[in-house]
């Protein structure tokens, strides 16, 4: 779906920002909505548009990637798990985009050509690959942020080439800085969530009454939702529950029959607008940890019980929650009841982790990502294919980049008027560039080529991507440690 939203008269000062996402899942989709509502708070941004990159595609493109990844997840969830790890080890995938994929991006990039966008925000790995291929082509000279959704970093979404990559935790951004990304281009900002104005006489969170738990059971799944309710009314602690089945008629009829014996105890709803004031007024969430949905209760203050998390990234997210003191999880739904009850019984333990949700609640992370976007480097940073083989070896044999000598050590190039880091690149190929762009004082100075030393297609990609539309470029050559380096 394609969504547009002109803030007054665009102007050619103003920002065109492209917000691009992949229909697979809800997150991707609420973290561009997220960041669409940030574009109408600044004045900077003459217009914004929302492209959900999956709608333009083919059918059969759209539903192998959009539904296909959910059959597997209900059916065979061993697999899902493997993928994720096979995936997982940033670089595996160092070649062109496959040409079925190619062909389904064709729309994709037709709308990039057509809305000229000075601005580029990826909520989805999909749409990031696709726009590192188009800047070391120069189809576009966009500035591009890759902004991941969920709290544990995966590899698929580092690509080789971005203006700015924008992680949900700060050890996501140790863990790329140890295998040479630059500081200056990973930022830890959260997972992007959308603003809501609420009325604070409608939050009634406090000790004068029963505990009140939110219940996810729309993202939990039909039969597991209906044990997971069934558990609670096991529970001996006194509470109140409502109960969100979004757009499951079906599910939201079969749990209303279950607790119908309860009387109001429990309230059923179906799709609701709601949720906001629902994160806010409840003491308890349980739950799937999706990236969007724990980012969500973080930021409103809301401790999880976590139930049936997909394996890989949900299974990570709610480490993380646990490891901040905000969730514990039940791996059975057996004991669901007996786990709240724990949490509401022990004196203080539900105060403590509310009070842990709120530190690790990021409620500004889509503002921070467009500040860090707009307000960062013009250039973007190219990472070479090389350089990539390296990354993943250093990835794989549990190195940090710094431990690295000889000619496979990284080292990176940075712009000596601007100061931003703009290529990472092996040894080798530093000492190839020195070879034809040296000034003799230490420094290079980057120029277009027709006769290039080491591979012309490598050399072509980033010259063509820094320089931009500029004929050279002054460079300084730094080691990964930061300090000028000609030679290791």
């Amino acid at each position: 779906m394609r969504k547009s939203s002109a803030r007054g008269q665009t102007t050619e000062a103003g920002e065109r920002v492209l917000i691009l996402s992949a229909g697979v899942g809800a997150g991707h989709n609420s973290a561009a909505a997220a960041v669409q509502q940030a574009c109408a708070g600044r004045t900077d941004i003459a217009e914004v548009q929302v492209l959900d990159v999956l709608q333009v595609s083919s059918v059969l493109y759209r539903a192998l990637l959009g539904k296909g990844y959910f059959v597997l997840v209900e059916g065979l969830p061993w697999l899902v798990e493997w993928g994720y790890d096979m995936t997982d080890p940033p670089f595996r995938r160092r070649g062109p985009i496959d040409p079925w994929t190619r062909a389904n991006a064709a729309p994709v990039i037709g709308a990039i050509k057509r809305f000229r966008p000075t601005a580029i925000v990826c909520t989805h790995f999909l749409p990031a690959q696709l726009l590192a291929m188009l800047l070391l082509r120069g189809v576009t000279d966009a500035r591009t942020a890759v902004v991941t959704t969920d709290y544990d970093f995966q590899g698929l979404w580092l690509t080789g080439a971005f203006h700015s990559l924008f992680v949900a935790r700060e050890e996501a951004r140790v863990e790329l800085m140890a295998l040479g990304l630059p500081s200056d281009r990973v930022a830890a900002t959260g997972i992007p969530i959308t603003q809501h104005v609420t009325d604070p006489s409608t939050l009634t969170r406090g000790t004068d009454r029963p505990p009140r738990l939110l219940i996810s059971a729309g993202a939990s799944g039909g039969d597991y939702a209906v044990s997971v309710v069934r558990q609670t009314m096991h529970m001996r602690s006194p509470f109140t529950a409502t109960i969100v089945c979004g757009r499951n008629d079906a599910l939201r009829q079969r749990i209303e029959q279950v607790v119908a014996p309860a009387g109001d105890r429990y309230r059923v709803l179906g799709f609701t607008e709601e949720m906001p004031q629902l994160l806010r007024g409840a003491d308890l969430f349980i739950g799937k940890p999706g990236g969007l949905t724990a980012s969500e209760c973080m930021a409103a203050g809301l401790p999880m019980v976590l139930v049936n998390p997909i394996p890989g990234q949900e299974v990570r997210n709610g480490d993380y929650l646990m490891e901040q003191g905000a969730a514990v999880r039940c791996n059975t739904g057996a004991t669901i009841g007996w786990k709240i009850d724990e949490v509401l019984r022990e004196p203080g333990r539900l105060q403590r982790m509310q009070a842990a949700a709120q530190r690790a609640g990021r409620p500004d992370a889509a503002a921070d990502v467009l500040t860090g976007l707009l307000d960062g480097p013009k250039r973007p940073l190219v990472v070479t294919r090389a350089a990539q083989k390296t990354i993943l070896a250093t990835s794989e044999k549990r190195l940090v980049a710094t431990d690295l000598t000889g000619p496979s050590a990284l080292v990176r190039l940075v712009d000596s008027v601007a100061g931003s880091t703009v290529a990472l690149l092996r040894s080798q190929e530093r000492d190839d560039l020195e070879q034809r762009y040296s000034t003799g004082r230490g420094d290079l100075v980057l120029r277009r080529s027709k006769a290039p030393a080491w591979p012309q297609r490598e050399e072509q990609r980033l010259l063509r991507a820094v320089l931009r539309g500029d004929k050279e470029l002054p460079v300084r050559v730094e080691a990964l440690s930061g300090r000028s380096s000609s030679r290791e």
